[in-house]
């Protein structure tokens, strides 16, 4: 039976989540433990296992997509089970994957015989899994005494389904430890206090009932965990033999290796021994980015062998206020509008003995670039969905055609518009990128000839550059990278012949642009390129 799996509440205070990354696609299998997905908080951004097993049946929520708590994050079930009643909000209820519950911070019990002392907050075993009844701790982080800021990871908790990280969600001092390392509790009893530095809390811990490991409950643990003087490890007990399963963590001559679950499976896949990572992370552990940026060590005899010498030098270039606002906008447009490209190649055969006729007109001389301007121009009037703009409460579709045509200069790159490209001819829309070109590289472009564009065009042929992506110029949806024409083998007519092809990528906004509507523009653009007489007509 498939499982819905909702947007978990992985803080206290988190009232919706942001997928930051999937690290499982829509087919996938699943493994109970395995990290779905890296969701960014409120607070942080945190990993997300999952608690079944199966096939990723549906991805609710895209890369970059915000949601509730509680709303549909994902789908697990069997390989080609039917999913359609859960999509539509039919059929019988589902069963759920329940989200982490946030760690209770106080504890009733507790305030009624002890009052909590300004800024103390006890810290409880967490609810990680839906089935989660009681909790080992298998690693501490932090010990008494420590600064803890929020986010910080206290200890990696073992439950019933998997070892998990376990932060934060507080800043302070770690006042007492409530369990020591291969102890267990059950959920909500005592697992730490954090305050302020120096706080008396032995009243409150003391108040505080924990429970043991199974096989101790009898020997009154309530009396040792008080205390937060490290203890020795407790006798051998069913719990001890708790540890075979994290058999797969790696371990070290000295023991344990500390890894965030990410950076293992990261390391399993490129086949790297963590035992030879430096951890940069928090008390030496390994992280994400120290797995993905490790080289092997070449070894004494090939270090030997050249020793670099030089001295490094930098300079320091202040950005400049055009350079600022083109960082502004690009990681604005790059991370707000979701992305993706189409990729095309044109013959140009047709379109170069078209400009070499169309140039013997005197006084008349149009570029390659002219032409691709002007056929999106007529392309655009056919596709308005993609001479469109997004607004966060309507989608507007632009009846007229302004044409972004962007320009290098030495700070950056500017867009000047040709306005009403579509109603410009050849020699008109070559004048008119000339002059707004000259004007950029010389400075004197006015803010009004560089508004309005609808759609634009980014061309580095000339750099001898074959193929690039753009980043979209927003409020665009799209933008056409153009590419050099390269002399190269074609087949045609079954035969291979020396031909001239160029490439193009279209980036579009997926809010304004669905996949096919971008592949027709393309199309259309591809009938006016490779027979640019059709743009006379």
């Amino acid at each position: 039976m498939a499982i819905v799996v909702n947007m978990p509440r992985l803080s206290d205070t988190m009232e919706e989540g942001t997928v930051a990354t999937w690290l499982k696609k829509v087919g996938d299998k699943v493994e109970e433990g395995d990290i779905l997905a890296e969701i960014e908080t409120d607070k942080a951004t945190m990993e997300f296992e999952s608690f079944n097993e199966g096939t990723l049946l549906h991805i609710g929520v895209q890369e970059g997509e915000t949601t509730k708590v509680d709303e549909l994050l994902a789908i697990i079930g069997e390989e080609g089970e039917d999913i359609s009643a859960l999509l539509s909000g039919g059929g019988s209820a589902p069963a759920k994957q329940e989200a982490p519950a946030a760690p209770t911070e106080v504890k009733e019990e507790a305030t009624e015989a002890v009052a909590l002392p300004e800024g103390v907050i006890v810290v409880t075993m967490p609810r990680l899994s839906d089935t989660m009844e009681e909790g080992t701790v298998a690693t501490w982080l932090k010990k008494v005494g420590d600064e803890v800021s929020e986010g910080d990871i206290l200890a990696e908790i073992e439950t019933d389904k998997a070892t998990m990280e376990f932060e934060s969600f507080q800043s302070g001092t770690l006042l007492h430890i409530g369990l020591q390392e291969g102890e267990s509790a059950k959920v909500d009893s005592l697992l730490a206090i954090i305050g302020p530095a120096g706080t008396d809390v032995s009243g409150v811990a003391a108040n505080f009932t924990t429970a043991a490991p199974a096989a101790k409950e009898e020997e009154a643990p309530k009396a040792e965990v008080k205390t937060e003087a490290p203890k020795a490890a407790p006798a051998p007990t069913p719990v001890a033999e708790k540890p075979a399963k994290r058999a797969a963590t790696p371990v070290t001559e000295n023991g344990r290796v500390f890894v965030s679950p990410l950076a293992k499976k990261i390391a399993e896949e490129k086949g790297i021994n963590l035992t030879k990572i430096q951890g940069t992370g928090e008390n030496g552990r390994i992280v994400k980015y120290d797995v993905e940026n490790y080289e092997p060590a070449q070894g004494a005899a090939a270090v030997g062998k050249f020793v670099p010498a030089g001295q490094e030098d930098f300079e320091d270039v202040p950005n400049s206020q055009m350079r600022k606002a083109i960082a502004k906008a690009l990681t604005n447009s790059k991370f707000s509008a979701p992305h993706y490209y189409l990729s095309v190649e044109f013959d140009m055969e047709n379109a170069m003995a078209f400009r070499t006729q169309f140039n013997t007109i005197p006084d008349t001389k149009i570029s390659f670039n002219d032409m691709v301007v002007k056929a999106c121009a007529l392309a655009l009037k056919q596709h308005p969905q993609v001479n469109s703009q997004w607004f966060a409460d309507k989608m507007r579709l632009n009846n007229h055609v302004h044409i972004g045509v962007a320009v290098a200069v030495p700070d950056g790159l500017v867009v000047p518009v040709v306005k009403f490209a579509n109603e410009q001819t050849l020699p008109q829309i070559g004048a008119a990128v000339k002059e707004l070109a000259g004007k950029a590289r010389n400075k004197k472009l006015t803010p009004a000839e560089m508004e309005g564009s609808t759609f634009t065009v980014s061309n580095l042929g000339m750099f001898g550059i074959d193929t690039f992506t753009s980043i979209i110029n927003q409020p665009n949806s799209a933008i056409l990278s153009v590419g050099n024409i390269v002399e190269k083998p074609v087949v045609k007519n079954g035969q291979i012949v020396v031909g001239h092809t160029m490439k193009l990528s279209l980036a579009c906004d997926h809010r304004t642009i669905d996949g096919a509507t971008g592949a027709q523009f393309l199309q259309t653009l591809k009938g006016y390129i490779e027979n640019p007489v059709t743009m006379l007509v």
